[in-house]
């Protein structure tokens, strides 16, 4: 009961830190390494890989055994139907080993979706140019977070070994507060395996600091709540973005499930296919929007013709003032 305490003391801790995401930005923000997921979308014409090779080894006592295993877990996202909406599939292959026996195939494949709920809006410090008191001042709005919801469905697309001949849901509720722009924590809460008799309860928390602009560092906390047995596992590791698309990461953990204990080690890359397009309205000169005609297509595709845009050149054109409507960073 005392380590319980001294635990949750430690994580609650670190609430009083938090990078501030918005659906899309200029640089690629991944979920690896750690295990938790941030409520924000990656944002629309965005699709994202993020992979991690992963070595897990434990021992298991009384019977000594020391199954270790080897494998790939792979998530892909993508956001297309709305900016707040995300589309999500994780695929993990393993290669089981204990003693001289192996189990080797497909051991996840889940289909998930995630919507953001609720982001809270922060001052502009930047904009207190007479009072630096104000510039640098904590706002107290960073204490709340920004709140997404997760559905997914566990398939039971997997090899042999792995089959449990049946379907299972999972949600979960995100929350990541944002309380500086280069610390944030994100937790999860997760019912998962719904309906099945290895379902279960888990939590993570997750704190990132960056150091700079292309590092940045995480600590994190697990606890998985299920019929058999509690397990948790503390987590460390690093990302380095290499480019604004493409990040390296590393982490280890140290496992403890029940009379188990191990460490599990991972080595991934992240990599995003941007296709985002801003927004953007047309305003003429005296700020107001400009609207498309009503012109039918046939019109519009004839005065698009070669000698329209010939004449076209000769003609003075009104002055228009383009505003492109950005995402928050």
């Amino acid at each position: 009961m005392k380590n319980r305490i001294q635990q949750l003391s430690f994580f609650f801790s670190l609430f009083v830190f938090s990078t501030m995401y918005s659906q899309y930005t200029d640089i690629i923000n991944s979920n690896k390494p750690g295990f938790s997921e941030s409520p924000y979308s990656v944002g629309s014409g965005v699709y994202q890989f993020e992979s991690d090779f992963f070595y897990k080894n434990t021992s298991t006592k009384p019977t000594f055994l020391k199954p270790h295993t080897f494998g790939l877990d792979l998530f892909f996202r993508t956001s297309f139907f709305l900016e707040k909406l995300e589309i999500n599939t994780q695929l993990t292959y393993q290669r089981e080993t204990i003693d001289n026996d192996f189990n080797d195939g497909l051991s996840k494949f889940t289909l998930g979706a995630k919507y953001l709920l609720f982001e809270p809006v922060y001052k502009d410090a930047t904009k207190e140019i007479r009072s630096w008191k104000k510039q640098n001042t904590f706002d107290k709005r960073r204490l709340i977070p920004s709140v997404g919801l997760y559905i997914g469905m566990h398939t039971d697309f997997l090899d042999t070994i792995h089959k449990k001949n049946s379907m299972s849901p999972k949600v979960g509720v995100l929350l990541q507060h944002n309380l500086t722009n280069n610390l944030n924590i994100v937790s999860n809460v997760f019912y998962d395996k719904i309906g099945t008799n290895s379902s279960e309860i888990y939590y993570v928390i997750s704190t990132t600091q960056n150091f700079g602009y292309r590092w940045s560092g995480f600590i994190e906390y697990q606890e998985i709540f299920n019929k058999q047995q509690e397990s948790l596992n503390y987590g460390i590791g690093i990302a380095y973005l290499f480019r604004n698309n493409f990040q390296i990461n590393i982490s280890g953990r140290v496992l403890q499930e029940d009379k188990t204990k191990g460490f599990y080690s991972s080595l991934g890359i992240s990599y995003r296919i941007d296709k985002h397009q801003d927004s953007y309205t047309e305003q003429n000169e005296n700020g107001l929007q400009i609207k498309d005609s009503s012109l039918p297509k046939y019109n519009k595709r004839q005065n698009n013709g070669f000698f329209a845009r010939i004449l076209r050149i000769f003609k003075k054109k009104p002055k228009r003032r383009r505003t492109r409507k950005r995402k928050r960073n």
